[in-house]
Order: C-alpha cells, then sequence, then structure tokens
C-alpha cells in the first residue's frame, strides 16, 4: 500500500508514512477497516487469495507493511492475536526434541511456555545469563550435548535489563545451523534492528511501544526468509491466532507517533536513571544509558539510543520496594509497559518471575508525563518507604 519514495526514508519518518493508501484523488487518507469474515471468490484457492478472515484481512496489510519497513524485513510482516501468540509461533519453528537457548530473564510468558514445552518432551530448554556470551555461546554449541536448534535473545532483558552482543551470538547460532529469534518489545525498530544484526525473525508485543496507548492486546513477527515466512504464517492461520482488524487498526494509529513518545520517553528515562543512581535509598540501578552500566557500551555498539524501561532496587527489601509503588499518586501500579502513561511494578509480586528477579526489584516504563512530575512523584515515595522503615 505505502506509495514508492525517491530515496530511502528514515525511521521517524516510515512510523507516519507507511501503511497509507496511494495518493489519489479523494482516497482516504488513512487505511479503512474492513469488518468481513469471508470474501467472494471462485475456483481453485491458491497462495494470495484471502478467502476466508482466518487467513488475511486487509486491515492488517498497513501494520504489517509499516513493521517490515521499520525493521528491515523484506517481507511483509504477520500481526498476531497478541505477544503470547507471536511467541508460541516462533517456539514452532524449534523442532520436536530440539534444543531452545534462552536468557533465564526473559518475558515471563515466553519463559514459562519454553518452561511447559520442555516439560512435555517437545524441547529442550537451556537458559543462559546471556550477558556473559562465552557461557552463551558455549550453550548454543553444546559441547558434548547436542547443539542448539534455535537462540532466544531479548537485549536489554525482561526485567533486568541485561544487555547481550546480538551479533556475535547470531553468528555462533548460525554457525550451529541454528535460527536466532529476538524480542525487540522494548527496544523497538527506532532503537535497535535485529536482523541486521544477524537475527533470523523478530518478535514484537504489539501491545507495548508500537501501539503505545495500553488499549489493545497484539504480537507480530517479522522475517526476510520465505519459508519461515511461510511456516509463520501456516501456523497463524492453522492455530487462528490472528488479530481482530478494529485491534489492527488501533495499532496503526498508535504506531504515527512512536518516534515522538520513543524520543520523549527515553529522554526523561535517562534522567530519571541518572537521579536514581544517585538517590540513598536506592540500592542499584540497571539502565544501558548509565556509563557505569554493565550493558552501556554494548548498548552504544548496537542500539540508536538505550530504550525507556528502568530498573532499580529499593534499600530495605521487599518491605521497601512495595512501600514505594503504595506511595506514588502519578506512576501507575500496573504491569505491562510501553504506554504514554508511566508504570511501575515490582516484579516478584508474579509467582512465575525466577528466583535470581531479587525481590525489592522495581521495573519502571517511563511514559511521557512531564519528566519534573514524575521524578517528584517518585522521590516523595522514596522519602515514604524510607521514614516507614525508620518508624
Amino acid at each position: 500500500m505505502t506509495p514508492q519514495h525517491a530515496q530511502p526514508l528514515a525511521v521517524d519518518t516510515v512510523v507516519v508514512a507507511a501503511g497509507r493508501p496511494p495518493h489519489a484523488h479523494d482516497a482516504p487518507v488513512n487505511p479503512p477497516i474492513v469488518l468481513s469474515s469471508t470474501y467472494v471468490g471462485t475456483g481453485t484457492v491458491v497462495d494470495g487469495d484471502r478467502a476466508y478472515g482466518r487467513y488475511s484481512n486487509p486491515t492488517w496489510d498497513p501494520f504489517e507493511d509499516a513493521l517490515a519497513q521499520l525493521e528491515g524485513a523484506e517481507l511483509p510482516g504477520l500481526m498476531y492475536a497478541s505477544g503470547l501468540a507471536a511467541v508460541a509461533a516462533a517456539l514452532s519453528l524449534v523442532p520436536v526434541g530440539g534444543v531452545l537457548v534462552m536468557p533465564q530473564h526473559s518475558y515471563q510468558g515466553a519463559l514459562v511456555m519454553a518452561q511447559e514445552q520442555s516439560a512435555k518432551g517437545l524441547l529442550t530448554l537451556r537458559t543462559v545469563d546471556i550477558e556473559d556470551t562465552d557461557a552463551t555461546a558455549a550453550a548454543i554449541r553444546g559441547g558434548e550435548e547436542p547443539a542448539a536448534s534455535m537462540l532466544w535473545l531479548e537485549s536489554p532483558t525482561n526485567p533486568m535489563l541485561e544487555v547481550a552482543e546480538v551479533a556475535a551470538l547470531a553468528s555462533v547460532a548460525h554457525e550451529v545451523g541454528a535460527l536466532v529469534v529476538a524480542d525487540n518489545t522494548f527496544s523497538t525498530p527506532l532503537v535497535q534492528q535485529p536482523l541486521a544484526l544477524g537475527a533470523d525473525v523478530v518478535l514484537h508485543s504489539v501491545t507495548k511501544y508500537l501501539a503505545g496507548h495500553s488499549d489493545v492486546v497484539l504480537g507480530a513477527l517479522a522475517t526476510s526468509h520465505k519459508d519461515l515466512r511461510a511456516e509463520l504464517l501456516h501456523y497463524r492461520s492453522i492455530h487462528g491466532a490472528i488479530a481482530g482488524p478494529f485491534e489492527a487498526w488501533l495499532a496503526l494509529r498508535g504506531l504515527r507517533t512512536l518516534a515522538l513518545r520513543m524520543e520523549r520517553s527515553q529522554a526523561t528515562a535517562g534522567r530519571m536513571a541518572q537521579q536514581l543512581s544517585e538517590h540513598p535509598a536506592v540500592e542499584l540501578v540497571r539502565y544501558p544509558g548509565l556509563p557505569g552500566d554493565p550493558g552501556h557500551q554494548r548498548a552504544q555498539n548496537q542500539m540508536n539510543g538505550f530504550g525507556a524501561i528502568v530498573g532499580l532496587q529499593v534499600r530495605g527489601g521487599k518491605e521497601a520496594a512495595d512501600a514505594v509503588v503504595q506511595a506514588l499518586t502519578l506512576w501507575t501500579p500496573a504491569t505491562s509497559l510501553g504506554g504514554v502513561e508511566s508504570l511501575i511494578e515490582r516484579r516478584r509480586r508474579h509467582a512465575n518471575e525466577p528466583d535470581s528477579v531479587p525481590e525489592n526489584f522495581l521495573r519502571l516504563s517511563v511514559g511521557i508525563e512531564n519528566a519534573e512530575d514524575l521524578w517528584a512523584d517518585l522521590e516523595r515515595a522514596l522519602a515514604v518507604a524510607a521514614a516507614r522503615l525508620e518508624a
């Protein structure tokens, strides 16, 4: 759908221009929502025919086109009903009995799904400290055990914000014939492009930054490999993990402001991280933009920015962390991330969160509110929590 341009567009232009109808007299500026469960057709159904609503919908196409352009994929992306539906499709590429190497700190849903498949004997799961490149490479190669069939990457990881050497690890994976799937939800294509770093498939929870308004649940995958895309499309069609047309339209509308939202959120996140790192009530801050962060140099090498997620450990343990969250009035205590509103959560409140995530660890998703207001609320909550502990 996107008109051809005389020269490649910058990504902050692509989020606005991609997926638009052609420039024709009286044409709509925005693509319409198509509400239909089936399509007119005669004769034999061939590839490319819409045929039925589980296979295709014109409302998906503009977003899938835009995602491909943003991620540098040579083929249209694929929308799914949720981020976890996209995870399930990607994990379906692991052959039965194959080996999956995954960061020990990964999106909780993906980690639980992999653990459940491992328990059923469908695959062998090897979790790794993704910051340790040598150890991860050894897990991929397998040594005396079978080599990996798939390397799953998150960088930065959820929720601990560890940064992987994406290109180096992708190279090792390809040496042993493993596929590389990279979850790019935290960074977005504006900050990091995993396909250019060697990943075969890139994954997004569209619910988060791409849609950006905490009002839809969607997922997406993108790849430049024709055979992989065909497998992923088949999985979506047969398992029915399809996006609703209205949700797809909302996601595209949200995408239009991604560059502005990320610019604002990143700037505030960097400021929050610096101020938190100097605060006496804070034990540790994880944010790749801090010069002292273990992933800072790697992030500089492979990212165009540092994202808008900040992690911190509050002095005083679990009780102090809970007290901070309870004392906030502007920050919203909630799970998820990537919306215009700033969210905060103690991650270990979830039973399935790995034990290696500290009990006092808070994950901050920095939104687009005024930075002074956000800091004032957070600083006050830290003071309230400290006072409670002293009482």
